[in-house]
């Protein structure tokens, strides 16, 4: 089929290229001429694993096109999808790209006289498909829905995983408007990928990808709240007790003599919290739109509070263990909010950093490929605060390490090594990589998230 993906974000261009590998002709279409550029020039503009092997080869069969022109793109398909960004600010989420790009694409159909859907594939709250787009479509293009075609197709991708997650899909979800709109979006998935497809209505599409992220947001904060309880009490290790937790067979099922061992028991892991582009922003937004229908979502507030005070949560069990913070040399491992991504969107080690330098210490931040994107984000944070591409550098001299982020290569770092770059090295293990009696053997420091030392609880009491 021929496409047009709106957008060359993280969801256009993993699925634009992903549907273009799949035998579709794809045009992705950016204001920007130097994303065109770098796109028709076999240019990955994301970090994203596996992106750019594909991306070569689609540009060079043609398959995949990029241009700056809608009206091209959209006269040239049979199929418009929007992958506009849908950020959330002042209390809500900003429809201005949906909206702006629902006005070019409206207008554009009105000369068009062939049937075009429109597909809508950015995160929106339910009835904005049916009601903003729906309208502003009409109004724009002097038609009615029906000569033209709407749906919402929800993505499911993990930074990081997105190519294998679009590639190899657990499901795909087609809210439609009627059977002619379901038909043409559903023509681009049926022979090509092994998925149930979904059909359900527009509303029903949106609420399904707010519920998957908010659910997985939720499984989060409820570790970490467990984990608080834990760390408080004393003398019990969060890890064993969601390990345990996990091991029941309504989590994990076996599958013959094994488990399955669904990825689902990932997000009931104690941590520094959840960031990235999806889950803040989502939950966020279904607290804004559930809150405009008169109910207040308590769990969803609490999924959001407990995720914004876990990093701060972190610097205080630092402070509790050096004292005063003040010119202390921080180190802090990983900067991106998970590891295989770039991306510092809400990500906790912002909140730890500026925490950190809020009480005048010194950080030294390391991080594989996220060090532009945080430099961008930190720029007004600056004086006391130095990158580096190196987690040696971090570590040498360092009084404490705090690990963010569970890179490969710092989750590696060997004991020998903290003791030998670091002075009386403290080690704040915020992913629970380390082993704690092997970093103790050696004379190291050891926090983890989840886990307190009973000695230190009677202390305190």
């Amino acid at each position: 089929m021929k496409i047009s993906i709106i957008g060359t974000g993280y969801v256009g261009l993993v699925s634009g290229v992903c549907l273009a590998a799949k035998g579709h002709k794809v045009i992705c279409v950016d204001k920007k001429t130097d994303i065109v550029t770098r796109i028709n020039n076999k240019e990955a503009t994301i970090y994203e694993p596996g992106l750019d092997p594909i991306l070569k080869q689609v540009v060079s069969n043609g398959n995949l096109t990029a241009v700056d022109n809608l009206r091209y793109a959209v006269m040239c398909s049979d199929v418009s999808i929007i992958a506009v960004g849908t950020p959330f600010g002042n209390g809500k989420i900003d429809l201005s790209y949906i909206i702006g790009c629902a006005n070019e694409i409206g207008q554009i159909l009105r000369d068009k006289n062939s049937y075009h859907v429109v597909c809508v594939k950015s995160t929106v709250a339910p009835t904005t498909t049916d009601t903003v787009v729906k309208s502003i479509l009409e109004t724009a293009s002097g038609k009615s829905i029906g000569q033209f075609g709407l749906a919402m197709n929800p993505e499911f991708l993990r930074e990081g995983k997105a190519v294998e997650d679009f590639m190899s899909p657990d499901r795909i979800v087609i809210g439609a408007y009627d059977d002619r709109s379901f038909n043409v979006i559903n023509k681009i998935y049926k022979s090509k990928f092994k998925a149930p497809i979904i059909r359900v209505n527009l509303r029903t599409a949106e609420m399904i990808k707010y519920t998957s992220n908010a659910l997985l947001a939720s499984l989060i904060s409820y570790s970490n709240e467990i984990a608080s309880i834990c760390e408080e009490t004393g003398g019990i290790d969060v890890k064993e007790v969601l390990e345990s937790v996990t091991l029941d067979k309504r989590f994990n099922p076996k599958k013959g003599a094994k488990l399955v061992n669904p990825e689902m028991i990932k997000y009931l892991r104690a941590g520094c919290g959840f960031g990235g582009s999806c889950f803040p922003k989502d939950v966020k937004a279904l607290i804004s739109f559930s809150e405009s229908k008169g109910y207040t979502p308590d769990l969803l507030h609490a999924t959001i509070d407990i995720n914004e005070t876990q990093p701060l949560r972190l610097v205080r069990r630092l402070e509790a263990s050096l004292g005063s913070l003040q010119d202390k040399k921080i180190a802090v491992l990983g900067l991106a909010f998970k590891p295989d991504t770039d991306d510092m969107r809400e990500s906790p080690s912002l909140i730890i950093i500026k925490e950190l330098l809020l009480k005048k210490a010194k950080v030294f931040a390391a991080d594989p490929i996220a060090i532009e994107n945080a430099n961008k984000a930190l720029a007004s944070d600056a004086s006391e605060l130095s990158f580096c591409a190196d987690y040696k550098q971090a570590l040498q001299d360092a009084d404490a390490a705090v690990l963010v982020t569970s890179w490969p290569e710092f989750a590696s770092i060997s004991r020998d090594e903290f003791v030998d770059l670091m002075k009386n090295p403290v080690i704040l293990d915020g992913r629970r990589v380390y082993d704690k009696s092997i970093m103790e053997e050696a004379g190291i420091n050891y926090i983890g998230v989840g886990l307190e030392d009973v000695r230190e609880v009677m202390c305190n009491e």
